[in-house]
């Protein structure tokens, strides 16, 4: 089979593999679609990473015994590769999980895990069957599209009298404005990226506000129910002054979610942001797996939005040409078709 591969910086394409084999649970999937997601940053840096990618939809091709699926399965593939034992995996919640295991070594090596592939090894109980009518592409949104913001509104039950502040218009902070609209809420975004601003006003958002502004938290509050903050905030960017924004233009006893990935400490004053505040702060990687029913309820309902949400494809030869453009910026969801 064919994989994405990186050679050094600024260098990828793709080169042969083995093909995974099915062995007790594990079964083998057609990628059919593939969303990119951070692996372009490993591009970029020329890193090493033995295998990329880590969303997909695809059709079951290989199943090595009777099992919750069967060939020729339309499916989402979850993330990760939990054990599916522990409570947290028994309770939904196994992105979550602290015992990851391995696809079975059958070829050799550790071909299997990467979704920017044509064939790929997935637990059974991890794979969501996709309704008639749905996409591969559009299915393949309940990953990290949507399902980061997803698990968020979930939690903090954004409703229909809700302002949601969403720092960060990337694809996932895109794929916010999707979930927080969905809802009924009115979506204020942050973002310097005019591209993403003017999409993420195409897919629902009321007003998109320039973080460098010197008034961008005046100009938030602004749009508030008498200008105390947005009932509930989620950062997709990973910034520090982001997180802050969010902190700080959340009204008292609203919810912060973190989503965006940071290495860098936030600082939080413990009376003034919490206490008096009483805000909740969420950390929210993905979403329960009992959700995974309405996730695919929001995409049907949604299908022009995603539509505007994926602006690119590329097929798997022109890996890096696709890597390229996410590092510019200049994109929402790109996704890599490994068969066209």
């Amino acid at each position: 089979m064919k994989k994405a591969a990186v050679f050094g910086r600024q260098q990828g394409g793709v080169v042969d593999a083995p093909e995974p084999k099915a062995s007790d649970e594990w079964v083998v999937v057609k990628i059919h679609s593939a969303p990119m997601c951070t692996e372009f940053k490993v591009y970029m840096s020329g890193d090493e990473a033995p295998y990329l990618g880590h969303e997909a939809a695809g059709e079951v091709v290989a199943v090595a015994q009777p099992c919750r699926v069967k060939v020729g399965d339309r499916v989402v593939v979850m993330p990760q590769t939990p054990c599916g034992r522990c409570e947290l995996c028994l309770e939904g919640e196994y992105i979550h999980c602290q015992d990851t295991t391995s696809p079975p070594l059958e070829s050799g090596d550790e071909e299997g895990r990467a979704t920017m592939a044509q064939f790929m090894l997935k637990q059974d109980w991890l794979l969501v069957p996709i309704p008639d009518g749905i996409s591969y592409d559009h299915a393949s949104m309940a990953c990290c599209g949507l399902g980061p913001t997803f698990g968020a509104v979930r939690r903090a039950g954004v409703g229909p009298d809700d302002t949601l502040l969403i720092t960060g218009l990337g694809p996932v902070g895109l794929g916010g404005v999707i979930n927080g609209a969905h809802r009924g809420a009115t979506v204020i975004g942050v973002d310097t990226n005019k591209y993403r601003a003017s999409v993420a006003l195409e897919l629902g958002a009321t007003a998109v506000i320039d973080p460098a502004a010197p008034d961008a938290l005046a100009e938030t509050l602004a749009l508030t129910r008498d200008g105390r903050g947005v009932d509930h905030s989620i950062d997709c960017s990973g910034v520090v002054a982001a997180h802050r924004l969010c902190i700080d233009a959340t009204r008292r006893k609203g919810t912060v979610s973190f989503v965006g990935e940071s290495r860098q400490e936030t600082p939080i004053t413990v009376s003034s942001d919490m206490i008096r505040k009483g805000l909740s702060l969420h950390g929210s990687w993905h979403y329960n797996m009992a959700d995974t029913p309405q996730i695919l309820r929001v995409i049907a309902a949604n299908r022009a939005k995603l539509d505007r949400l994926i602006t690119h494809s590329f097929p798997l030869d022109r890996v890096a040409e696709a890597w390229e453009l996410q590092a510019s910026g200049e994109c929402g969801k790109v996704l890599l078709k490994p068969w066209a």
